[in-house]
């Protein structure tokens, strides 16, 4: 046995032989409180609520004391470094308890993402088919939906360098084993922090002065027995030179067996969308019709002929191919189209089998930080970190559904026979090529971050105030990579076959020009495939892509003066930023390849930014706070964004808030410069109900506008005095995005088309090499708006088991919180308006809920979980009918069946406490994550017929491990 397996092994063996606290602050803006007491979370920065007592570790920071007089204060959702302001902006938290004992996963974001604020984010799960953009294994989080690329995430308050040209940030790369606390902000935060902020930010706290050593070890698997992960990290700090220098240290690393084919049950229901037979103008028909027990019948394994030319028209059209190349009667079951079947033989192709599950991954990060005490009012610190990171995915089989063959090739020949070819001319013939290796993604990153700063608190005006500054400088480095791609030049040279002058059967191509490498290629048949063509045919295309970013900031927070009502508190500073990208693809993967055709991406911007900040009491209990920010950009010039609220307590029970904000964000170098992704998809053709294979390629346009943004939030917070522990808000939010940066995707543009738009029309093109149906070209623009609505709730309560059973220890927490989309409309101005919310595939689900109950006692927790999303619509574009459908429209379809059921799902969380005595801590722990074995989300669509964005795909999942303090 290697020593990587014993490893292994011994992980595991913790899930078999191996818990939680769960609360959430709507505003947490003070210090964790000391192991093995009640902490205490101030709601809206206002009256304290109490939190489970967590199992006590000997884990050491500063004290509170020492800390406060040396530490800058990291306030959420601000940049006035006073604890005591009641903030009109609402801030949820997760605490480290939450976090160690909650997580799903060994990955922070899969936690985070929980929070039903956050919809739609980036994740290794999501991102399959992510084959040219260079996003696949990413962990981006998205709030309210409204992009990756608009919700802002910060490391003790500063921005973190990019993980993707887009800009997007992948929590992968932080150093989790220090964070003390995640801040979630809600609500336009661009005058507090500057560009990206428009749908708010995330805020990861750092624990800068830990004291000690921790190690933590964990291993999970599921049911089936596949996805196997592996963790380890270490974390440690001490001080010296009287306590006036520390220095933090930090490694992870994490390993993820890939799943590549699916087996589960599920991916088998056969659900898929056709164009209705039945369907006549005015019959009040749907145009559509949802069928189950279908599969597609185009592209089979071994390949099928979909149509014949010369002769009778398409009389070969059904025959495939099987083991050896041995021909078969296709049978089109009940209903067919051109691409699916009902019935019949559907359950031949092997295009949602053999697709990945779950990407192969290795993550390392280490993390450092150095941090000394030169003065009373200074601390001078330096960080440095460094994330590598792979991700290995099967993005499914090879997929060609057009390919030409002569009716003289001898492949053919010899399948059919010289008499069952008399007179014909070519065969069209689609495939999934089995014989080939499947398609790989194999992405490789590297991101650094290097920080120099200084912070202190001293005496203005005589009331302390606080400064920091700081400059930093990250860079990302990627090696995009897509294996067993087709070449179509070749492809077309190796289907070209002909038999020379020996009888042997050769290119066409090679008559001519014997050294030119070509191979023929069979595609008649499973097993019959030579290496040689296969080698022949596939290649490897690849990117580097290059991304740095350099940040400097500074910050003064003061108490000028005070009025009869209180001290009046102002923040100012500024901030300079530059971001880059560079990259390299070598000439011969460019172009002319089935997916990939990578090119690199160049460009440049800068912004210069200053702010002032104020909280300003008006009277007992009534408190204004504003901003606003002055930045210009080096790409789109002077904008100002703006921010003002309040809060009113009438009485300690209570306290009102209100928030109005106007952003800004720049497009990014991605939007503006992106020299050209592809993505291939499936498109529905309007005019013949025919489902397209299509390549979709993106690319940049550098006269992008800034969008605008105003959100308006208002809301409540409740803590009842006669019901201790009890905790409640409520807030309404709505954020409307004028000259919003979007973009059309393929089945938009093919459907204005269908409309009569002649601009769409023009981006749309048949694929000249056979290799998909269909070509679409895409760039982002200002659309006329998008917007958003809807309410939060958050509501929790602690109290001690003995106010129930008199002897009883311990505490008990019930935390719950919910999202409710109203509204979700993205509005291009061409008068096609769909509002998504609740539209599964392309929206926001109408409810996403999370509750949690936690047992805490002095030696163990435990936690359940449940979770999920709301039932709701396939696509909110169509209309749901079935005998009395309107006239068809291509915008709005008629359907018979367009609901999708939602999900819920069901976690354990135990955590035990060992009796180990004048060495440290011990801990066991063991999560199990959807404990009923939930299926996903059903979807009528091909290849995964499963939504990966709001389910679990694994089934039950069991993680295990050991945590160790000294």
């Amino acid at each position: 046995m290697s020593a990587s397996q014993a490893v292994r092994k011994t992980l595991l063996a913790f899930t078999i032989l191996s818990g939680g606290g769960s609360s959430a602050a709507w505003a947490q803006t003070t210090p964790d409180a000391p192991q093995g007491q009640v902490s205490h979370v101030k709601s809206a920065k206002g009256t304290p609520t109490q939190r489970s007592p967590q199992i006590k570790a000997p884990s050491r920071s500063r004290s509170d004391n020492e800390a406060s007089g040396r530490e800058v204060l990291t306030v959420t959702g601000t940049h006035i470094a006073n604890s005591r302001i009641k903030s009109p902006t609402p801030v949820s938290s997760l605490s480290a308890q939450e976090i160690r004992n909650q997580s799903p996963t060994n990955n922070l974001a899969d936690l985070v993402n929980q929070l039903p604020q956050f919809a739609g984010s980036v994740t290794p799960q999501n991102s399959t088919l992510a084959l040219s953009s260079g996003l696949a294994g990413i962990n981006a989080l998205n709030l309210r939906n409204l992009g990756p690329v608009r919700s802002l995430v910060l490391l003790d308050g500063r921005r973190v360098p990019a993980s993707a040209i887009t800009g997007i940030v992948d929590i992968n790369t932080l150093p989790q084993q220090l964070v003390k606390r995640v801040d979630v902000v809600t609500g336009g935060a661009s005058a507090q922090y500057g560009s990206d902020a428009v749908a708010g930010v995330t805020n990861f706290i750092l624990d800068k002065t830990y004291t000690g050593l921790k190690v933590d070890a964990d291993s999970g698997i599921s049911n089936h027995g596949d996805g196997q992960n592996e963790h380890a990290a270490i974390a440690g700090g001490f001080g010296f030179a009287g306590g006036k220098g520390h220095v933090l240290l930090s490694g992870d690393y994490a390993h993820q067996d890939g799943i590549f084919s699916i087996d589960r049950g599920w991916n088998r229901n056969g659900d898929r969308i056709v164009a209705n037979p039945a369907y006549a103008a005015g019959n009040g028909q749907p145009y559509y019709i949802r069928v189950g027990d279908a599969g597609t019948n185009n592209a089979l394994p071994g390949g099928i002929i979909n149509a014949s030319t010369g002769g009778v028209t398409n009389a070969l059209r059904g025959l495939y191919f099987g083991q050896g190349g041995n021909v078969n009667r296709y049978n089109y079951g009940t209903l067919s189209t051109s691409s699916v079947s009902v019935g019949g033989d559907q359950a031949l192709a092997n295009n949602n089998v053999n697709l990945g599950l779950q990407p192969e991954s290795d993550r390392k990060n280490l993390y450092g930080r150095l941090s000394y005490d030169v003065a009373p009012w200074m601390t001078l610190y330096g960080e440095g970190s460094y994330n590598q990171s792979e991700y290995i995915y099967n993005a499914g089989p090879q997929y060609l559904s057009s390919i030409a063959i002569k009716g003289t090739n001898p492949y053919l020949v010899d399948a059919l026979g010289a008499a069952a070819l008399k007179n014909v001319t070519g065969v069209t013939v689609g495939t999934t090529a089995l014989d080939m290796p499947y398609r790989q993604i194999d992405n490789y990153r590297t991101v650094q971050r290097y920080t120099f700063g200084g912070e202190g608190n001293f005496t203005m005006f005589g009331r302390r105030a606080s400064w920091t500054a700081y400059a930093q400088y990250g860079v990302m480095h990627s090696h995009e990579q897509i294996n067993n791609v087709m070449n179509t030049a070749k492809i077309a040279n190796a289907t070209d076959a002909v038999r020379n002058s020996a009888g042997q059967i050769v290119c066409r191509s090679s008559l001519t020009d014997p050294g030119n490498g070509c191979a023929p290629i069979d595609w008649l048949g499973t097993g019959v495939m030579s290496q040689a063509a296969i080698g022949y045919v596939l290649g490897n295309p690849w990117r580097e892509q290059r991304f740095q970013e350099i940040v400097s900031g500074v910050n003064l927070s003061t108490t000028p003066f005070a009025t009869w009502a209180g001290d009046v508190n102002v923040a100012v500073g500024g901030e300079y930023r530059d971001e880059r990208a560079s990259g390299y693809v070598p000439t011969e993967y460019q172009k002319g390849w089935s997916v990939g055709n990578y090119l690199p991406t160049f460009g440049n911007y800068n912004v210069k930014e200053a702010y002032l900040e104020t909280a300003v009491p008006l009277a007992r209990g009534l408190a204004f706070n504003g901003a606003v920010r002055a930045t210009d950009y080096s790409t789109s010039g002077y904008v100002t964004t703006w921010k003002i609220g309040g809060t009113w307590q009438p009485v300690r029970d209570i306290l009102f808030r209100a928030t109005q904000s106007h952003d800004i964000r720049a497009p990014n170098i991605n939007e503006l410069y992106n020299a050209g992704t592809s993505q291939t998809t499936t498109v529905l053709d309007p005019a013949t109900g025919k489902t397209n294979t299509v390549l979709s390629t993106t690319t940049g346009n550098p006269n992008l506008k800034p969008e605008t943004a105003n959100t308006t939030v208002v809301g409540a917070v409740i803590t009842p005095r006669y019901v201790p522990g009890l905790a409640l808000s409520i807030d309404w939010f709505h954020t409307k995005i004028k000259h919003a940066i979007q973009q059309f995707y393929p089945q938009s543009i093919v459907d204005e088309c269908y409309q009569g738009y002649t601009t769409f029309c023009s981006a749309i093109r048949p694929d000249p090499s056979g290799t998909r149906d269909l070509l679409i070209s895409a760039s982002p623009f200002n659309f006329a708006k998008l917007e958003t609505s809807g309410i939060d709730i958050d509501a929790s309560y602690t109290f001690p088991l003995r106010r129930i059973l008199r002897d009883a220890g311990g505490a008990f927490t019930i935390h719950g919180q919910a999202s409710n989309y109203l509204k979700y409309v993205s509005d291009s101005g061409m008068g096609y308006v769909v509002d998504t919310a609740g539209d599964i595939t392309n929206g926001p689900p109408k409810w996403i809920y999370r509750f949690s109950a936690t047992y805490s006692a002095e030696s163990y927790s435990i936690t359940a979980v449940a979770r999920g999303i709301s039932a709701g619509n396939y696509s909110n574009s169509y209309v749901q009918c079935t005998t009395t459908c309107g006239a068809y429209n291509a915008n709005y379809p008629s359907i018979n069946n367009n609901r999708v059921p939602g999900n819920f799902y069901f976690d354990m969380n135990f955590t035990y406490k060992l009796p180990v005595r004048n060495v440290g801590a011990m801990q066991l722990f063991l999560n199990v994550t959807n404990l009923g074995n939930a299926p996903p989300i059903l979807l009528p669509t091909s290849g995964l017929e499963a939504d990966s964005t709001y389910s679990n795909l694994l089934g039950r999942t069991y993680r295990g491990g050991v945590r160790m303090e000294f």
